[in-house]
């Protein structure tokens, strides 16, 4: 007589493209904080000042950005310090931009691990995501210090009630950068060229953005473009919020929220269409 077996886990081949697989995604968590610890391991390994770079490199960015861009170019920052008004464009860039460019090499980075053992292929683009999440965490307390240091001086600064989004924008910029990540790794299969242009595209996006000039300076011609950007409106309410200068709009915010999630469900349907059989293509 057959006994019935009672099997912990049911790989199957077909499935939603919708589905997250959630719960395969809890039961493997502990593997989910050991990608994040391995994400750390890698950035510091043979590097002589470790995580003192999560400083440096927005330290050096925001002198740099404030020198052009500021003192040479003459852009205006609303008023605001130079230096503050750059770091919080850069802290918030960073996080998107991070998790954008690295999820989209997900499937060539990963390809010998994804042949060989059974997991949520999502573990690995969230465990990128929450690693950066870190890092952010880590800059955002730079700006912290360095509004501190203004405020100490006088500036003339206030944050406002808008820094109560503050978690709102974060799950933005986490959502569209994991979104975009997973289209453009999911190209890449076929698409080898794409992972080469990933990076000097961010870096053209980025002045698509009001990273280095606020939107009230935007040519009038030019506004409607930088506003099609999501990422413009998240940048903005972070800057209103902790700052009190910015164009600030709920409509703003809504349309990044609904550009945003659209992209993150093509992301994910686009992801699971192709992590069935990318090992065939890649």
């Amino acid at each position: 007589m057959k006994k019935n077996e009672d099997w912990d886990l049911i790989i199957e081949g077909k499935a939603s493209l919708f589905d997250l697989k959630l719960d395969d995604v809890w039961r493997y968590r502990d593997l989910l904080l050991m990608f994040v610890k391995r994400d750390f391991i890698s950035f510091y390994k043979q590097t002589i000042l470790g995580p003192l770079w999560f400083f440096i490199q927005p330290i050096f960015t925001t002198i740099v950005f404030t020198f052009v861009f500021g003192n040479l170019a003459g852009i205006s920052t609303d008023g605001l310090p130079k230096y503050l008004f750059y770091l919080s464009g850069i802290t918030t860039w960073n996080y998107f931009s991070d998790c954008i460019t690295k999820t989209s090499t997900v499937f060539r980075d990963n390809a010998n691990i994804f042949g060989k053992v059974y997991f949520p292929r999502l573990i690995m683009p969230l465990s990128i995501v929450v690693s950066n999440l870190v890092r952010f965490g880590v800059q955002f307390l730079l700006f912290i210090a360095m509004m501190l240091y203004f405020g100490i001086k006088g500036a003339n600064f206030h944050m406002t009630n808008a820094v109560f989004l503050f978690p709102v924008l974060i799950l933005l910029m986490a959502l569209l950068g994991l979104g975009l990540g997973l289209i453009i790794t999911a190209m890449t299969t076929k698409y080898k060229d794409l992972t080469f242009l990933v990076t000097f595209g961010v870096q053209l996006l980025m002045y698509g953005t009001t990273v280095i000039y606020p939107l009230s300076a935007a040519p009038e011609k030019y506004k409607y473009l930088i506003e099609l950007n999501p990422m413009t409106f998240v940048i903005e309410t972070f800057r209103y919020g902790f700052l009190g200068t910015g164009q600030f709009t709920i409509n703003g915010l809504i349309y990044s929220s609904i550009v945003t999630i659209t992209i993150f469900i093509s992301g994910v349907v686009v992801f699971n269409k192709t992590e069935r059989n990318f090992v065939d293509t890649i």
